[in-house]
């Protein structure tokens, strides 16, 4: 059985076990709940995320939470081996799964929910404006049109946007734009050098009313502040291919490949489970799409706003998302504390 399998079933069946221990939970416990820590992880939805738990565990079941800085590998390492932080809001799996795994299975961590209901999101991406106006669907439409996506030296070609510098993603993206024939079509691949760059060559595309094409992934500010459409690579996901050629450097042979879902899961540790057992109900409930993140990190963009400022927008303004996630009575304590 795979480690994604086992995820899963480690996933399921931890829920059902929690529904069943939270179904003799009274309203009148919410306030046993204790001292909570929450990493704050170091990107934004992330952020986001830790500071909304924060104030809903706070104001509905009484929990005392603190804040710590966190990063995926170190602070899935300091809940697997020391049990501290009690939760990471927004775990992207993929990078710790077979550990993962493992502390499941060993029940030294739980998977209590998927938060981000559709999962991060990698790939090819045009603006919406022009995929509509020129019918772009597929990867191969977009290729066939280096006269719309301006920007490369060359002015000739047509510009294939990478992924930042340094980061994983640039070298999956060149393996990619190698197996597609990228430079036969006529394009340049471009080096975006850095997560503002390339995220500064979208909004001047879009300034300009320009064409523009390459490496994004969401949830993101950029993704709500710009309408952009992932676009069809045709393929499904090769994981052998993937881990043996489209990820590594030297790649002899690349192949198309479909980027593989990103897992996102609220992860907590057993102590978090059994002493603040009412605060589950909650974080088991708590799940949110592409949609919502991306459009909620682009207010914080616009208005400079802090993690902590964003929470407060989510909370004062998108009540019918947030209710969902709460007993009638425990919405009542939220809303009162705003």
């Amino acid at each position: 059985m795979t480690q994604e399998n086992l995820l899963i079933m480690a996933f399921r069946k931890t829920s059902a076990a929690l529904v069943a221990l939270l179904a003799g939970t009274s309203l009148a416990q919410a306030e046993d709940c204790g001292t909570v820590t929450i990493a704050e992880m170091n990107w934004a939805s992330a952020g986001l995320a830790a500071w909304v738990d924060k104030l809903i565990l706070e104001s509905a079941y009484g929990c005392e939470v603190e804040l710590v800085t966190g990063d995926t590998m170190p602070t899935f390492t300091s809940m697997n081996e020391r049990g501290d932080p009690d939760m990471a809001p927004e775990l992207w799996v993929n990078a710790v799964r077979d550990p993962l795994a493992r502390a499941t299975e060993e029940g030294r961590l739980i998977v209590a929910s998927e938060i981000l209901v559709d999962g991060g999101v990698e790939g090819f991406w045009v603006p919406t404006w022009l995929a509509e106006q020129e019918n772009l669907v597929t990867i191969e439409d977009a290729l066939a049109r280096p006269d719309l996506f301006p920007g490369a030296q060359d002015r000739s070609m047509g510009a294939f946007f990478n992924c930042p510098s340094g980061w994983a993603c640039q070298l999956i993206t060149g393996n990619q734009f190698a197996a597609l024939g990228g430079e036969d079509t006529g394009f340049e691949l471009v080096d975006s050098g850095s997560a503002a760059g390339l995220d500064g060559s979208i909004e001047r595309a879009f300034l300009r009313e320009q064409g523009w094409l390459g490496y994004y992934w969401a949830p993101t500010a950029i993704l709500g502040r710009y309408p952009m459409t992932r676009l069809d690579l045709g393929v499904e996901h090769d994981a052998d291919h993937w881990h043996s050629c489209t990820v590594i450097a030297d790649c002899a042979d690349p192949q198309l490949n479909e980027w593989p879902r990103s897992d996102v899961f609220t992860v907590v540790t057993e102590r978090f489970a059994e002493e603040a057992s009412v605060a589950m109900e909650y974080v088991q409930n708590r799940q949110w799409s592409n949609d919502v993140v991306n459009a909620m990190l682009a207010w914080m963009g616009e208005n400079q706003a802090t993690n902590e400022d964003g929470a407060y927008h989510f909370l004062m303004n998108h009540e019918e998302i947030w209710a969902e996630w709460l007993p009638a009575e425990m919405v009542a304590r939220v809303r009162e504390s705003l």
